[in-house]
């Protein structure tokens, strides 16, 4: 990656602020239950946490609003929620971080996604996943394609965050990606797998290695499957480049000029990997958004990444710990 200076992606970070996001996705709750565990249950082998505190964080595409505020973005979060308690919890989150929740949709059919992980000791004993696994429905959908339309012209690119939990149907994701286009708006996105046909058309997609697999129909086990997946993909959405997260490997860019990269990975301890994709995604964006190009964007999210994975449960970063990650790091 000698073709990126550390001066100018300094430079790119510089000029985050401002920056308005538009993120569409599937919006989750993500709470904590922290505690200690010192016995067995005698009514079955499973071990007993004594709770010492609880916390919850915006999780999915809220997390993915959430890194775009924390690197000095500006974010409108697009998606639905419950007309709940864990919905109006989240809306608070949400408002503290400074992300507009104008359009997000309060569903009463439907609960707002949660997933509740119980920690012990640094590490996760359980995990409790609250959700309707079924598609959100066709009139909240459309009102929300209308409230997307009306914003559009004002944002400077747009993330499309999935989890595959109802919501990005391929109606949507195609009527979005066309208003992206006609403005000329950078569009970014995350694909579950089985979701990925519907991202024709995007700039950019950054599956992980084990997504990418499914998606190109083919194992990657090595360089060469690793090369046709990126290529394969690459071809079959008509995007502009593939980034293809590999964990402990770092991350290999495909771009449609041709070009392959392969960047390293930086992360020096990793504790957790929850939302370490939104990291990515976020600060990908952001960088395109500055003027970036597709290399610099990948370096500076592997940089971001690196910085997350160090942290348990979902986390973000800032412009200046990535700034001081890209000129600490032999990443070139």
């Amino acid at each position: 990656m000698k073709s990126v200076s550390a001066v100018k992606l300094k430079n790119l970070v510089n000029k985050f602020a401002g920056k308005k996001v538009l993120v569409l996705g599937d919006v989750m709750l993500d709470e904590y239950i922290w505690g200690k565990v010192s016995r067995v249950s005698p009514e079955a082998p499973i071990p007993v946490v004594h709770v010492n505190r609880e916390n919850a964080l915006p999780g999915g595409a809220a997390n993915v609003a959430n890194n775009i505020c924390a690197l000095g973005g500006k974010v409108i979060l697009a998606g639905v929620i419950g007309q709940d308690a864990q919905g109006g919890r989240m809306l608070s989150l949400l408002k503290k971080e400074g992300v507009n929740t104008e359009l997000i949709l309060r569903d009463r059919t439907r609960p707002t996604i949660t997933k509740t992980r119980v920690i012990a000791h640094s590490q996760q004993v359980v995990r409790i996943d609250r959700e309707v696994p079924a598609q959100v429905r066709g009139g909240v959908i459309a009102e929300l394609a209308s409230r997307i339309s009306r914003w559009m012209r004002r944002m400077d690119a747009v993330i499309l965050s999935d989890y595959n939990k109802g919501l990005l149907t391929e109606s949507l994701l195609q009527e979005v990606i066309s208003l992206a286009r006609q403005n000329g708006r950078i569009i970014t996105g995350d694909p579950k797998p089985e979701n990925i046909h519907k991202f024709h058309g995007v700039s950019l997609i950054s599956p992980n290695q084990a997504e990418a697999s499914l998606a190109a129909r083919l194992a990657i086990t090595n360089r060469p499957s690793l090369m046709k997946a990126g290529k394969t993909i690459l071809r079959d959405l008509a995007c502009e480049a593939v980034l293809i997260t590999r964990g402990e490997e770092g991350m290999s860019l495909f771009e449609k000029n041709g070009d392959i990269s392969h960047i390293h990975t930086l992360a020096r301890e990793v504790y957790d990997v929850s939302g370490a994709g939104d990291t990515v995604i976020s600060t990908l964006t952001l960088v395109l958004a500055a003027g970036g190009g597709f290399k610099e964007a990948a370096v500076a999210a592997n940089c971001a990444a690196g910085i997350t994975v160090g942290e348990i449960g979902v986390a973000t970063t800032t412009p200046a710990e990535l700034k001081r990650r890209i000129g600490e790091e032999p990443w070139k």
